[in-house]
């Protein structure tokens, strides 16, 4: 009986700490690894390690939209002169939170090397090569290069993201070129799959390999087999408008 009634206690105890660490918006009560309180009135979800912001009854990504004088519009548009980086954003998940997305064997990884090559006769006007920028407009994306015919972003029928080779135009079968969004001050979104988002895989989860983070753009047809994976947003970082990232992506 003794031992009974000192579980009893402990869980009692646990109990209490867990209802000491809820938090009151209003009449509510919310975990604040969960939820954030606005105006001690309003609850908006925290999605992918970001605290929603909440504008005239609406809750929004800061990724994607802003809020002026209580009305919701989305973020303009990067500009396609304007190149950029990308880096992932979850303070929940450590391992990837503020990482680069890195381009590398035709493939996007998180906090990997970039990987590029730039012919010798270029010489000393050869790109650095050392950072994996962008360059986005109307729906697409392509890598920011020098080489002819450039080197365009994908999806690939997994869903990872791809470019093409250089000198060549060439795709898996079923991949998708469009629905990416790219906002000023905000993020690198995909708008396909009805706008799951994107996930970082760990190399042992589905889509994870190589010993670095895997990124995949989650959907309706795969999300079953990411469950081993963590929503994060892509912040956008703008690069001087002429800057060149490198000579080609390999």
């Amino acid at each position: 009986m003794a031992r009974l009634s000192l579980i009893a206690i402990a869980l009692m105890g646990l109990g209490e700490t867990a209802l000491a660490a809820l938090q009151s918006c209003g009449n509510a009560q919310y975990d604040p690894s969960q939820y954030v309180c606005w105006y001690n009135q309003f609850l908006c979800p925290v999605v992918a390690g970001e605290g929603l912001s909440y504008c005239s009854g609406a809750c929004y990504s800061t990724f994607m939209y802003t809020c002026s004088n209580n009305v919701l519009t989305l973020l303009p548009a990067m500009d396609s002169s304007t190149p950029f980086t990308l880096t992932a954003s979850n303070p929940n998940l450590p391992a990837v939170d503020g990482k680069p997305i890195t381009a590398s064997g035709q493939h996007w990884s998180i906090g990997g090397v970039t990987g590029s090559y730039c012919p010798t006769q270029v010489g000393s006007a050869c790109p650095k090569g050392d950072i994996t920028a962008i360059v986005s407009s109307g729906g697409s994306a392509a890598m920011d290069v020098e080489v002819p015919g450039g080197q365009l972003v994908y999806l690939d029928p997994f869903w990872n993201v791809g470019y093409t080779q250089a000198h060549s135009a060439s795709i898996p079968s079923g991949s998708i070129t469009t629905g990416f969004g790219a906002y000023q001050g905000g993020g690198f979104v995909n708008l396909n799959g009805n706008g799951w988002g994107w996930v970082a895989c760990p190399p042992t989860a589905a889509g994870g390999g190589g010993g670095v983070w895997n990124l995949v753009a989650k959907n309706s047809t795969n999300a079953a087999s990411l469950s081993g994976c963590t929503a994060l947003n892509l912040k956008i970082n703008p690069l001087p408008q002429g800057t060149i990232g490198a000579w080609q992506y390999t």
